[in-house]
């Protein structure tokens, strides 16, 4: 179950709700009982593993490219 970052703007506090991404868009009560709350948006990081080490299967970044290698910044 997905979990959704939300903001109090009565007491400015931030919380999480678990709940299905059918109500998502549904209002959230803050801890407090406040009911003006916002809902934040979040990201979330999918590289890497959860060790830090790296992935066998992935390739390593190498140069090149438009960016890494110059061919368009005009060296």
């Amino acid at each position: 179950m997905p979990t959704y970052a939300y903001r109090c703007r009565e007491c400015t506090e931030t919380f999480e709700l678990n709940r299905p991404m059918s109500e998502s868009g549904d209002p959230a009560v803050c801890p407090e009982g406040h009911t003006d709350t916002v809902k934040l948006l979040t990201t979330v990081a999918l590289t890497g593993t959860a060790s830090g080490a790296s992935d066998s299967r992935m390739p390593a970044p190498s140069g090149g490219g438009c960016c890494g290698g110059g061919c368009c910044c005009g060296g």
